[in-house]
């Protein structure tokens, strides 16, 4: 009877043993799927986030010194006129189609390929208008310029403006996302705790209750 309760309570404590040993593989398997997420999560905010913010601020650079060129050419004060002008506005558009190129790359939202689209005709219509006002004579280049030339600009920074908002927006949200995958991988751990004190109880309740057995058994050997 006694070597009988003894195996017993082995097989249950063994039981115990393997029960804790899935879990604890079970829930270290869902921690490793959290931190790849939430590294993840980080190396998209690097290269499909930061990266891109940069580049969509040095095409505002470039909108801005190609906007004070052609100004400077208007009013006569740039002491390259003609083709240099064109050559050195040229320059800035290569650039900036450059780093649309590069930011056509990384992963981008249903709302950012719109707007995207959308700053791409922006900057036609307005490279259009600049050529166009650089190929005629001061006055009436100076016209066309404050007639179109000025809205287009505007037109354009306003779509990269948007843009620019976006990036923040999607931003925002994949670090929404890593804190619901840094609370998980938090409940994973709690969870493993409360299985071994759970774990941990029952089985000194079995070696009690063995140790019980064994003192009765004594007893009745005695008598």
């Amino acid at each position: 009877m006694k070597f009988a309760f003894s195996l017993k309570n082995k097989l249950k404590i063994a039981f115990l043993l393997l029960c804790i040993m899935c879990c604890t593989l079970l829930i270290r398997f869902l921690e490793d799927k959290s931190v790849e997420k939430i590294n993840a999560s980080f190396i998209s905010m690097y290269n499909d986030r930061l990266i891109p913010a940069t580049d969509l601020y040095f095409i505002a650079e470039n909108l801005y010194h190609k906007n004070a060129i052609l100004q400077k050419a208007l009013l006569g004060n740039d002491v390259l006129q003609g083709s240099t002008v064109l050559v050195k506005m040229n320059k800035h558009n290569r650039s900036i189609d450059s780093l649309i190129t590069k930011y056509e790359l990384t992963l981008l939202v249903k709302q950012e390929q719109s707007f995207l689209n959308e700053l791409k005709k922006a900057l036609l219509v307005q490279q259009g208008l600049e050529a166009k006002v650089l190929s005629l004579a001061g006055a009436e280049g100076r016209i066309i310029y404050e007639s179109m030339g000025k809205n287009a600009a505007d037109q354009t920074l306003a779509k990269l403006s948007a843009l620019i908002k976006i990036q923040s927006k999607v931003g925002n949200d994949l670090i929404k996302g890593s804190k619901i995958f840094v609370s998980g991988t938090k409940v994973y751990s709690t969870f493993q705790v409360i299985l071994a004190v759970v774990i941990g109880i029952m089985i000194v309740a079995i070696i009690s209750a063995s140790n019980v057995v064994k003192i009765h058994s004594d007893k009745f050997n005695l008598n």
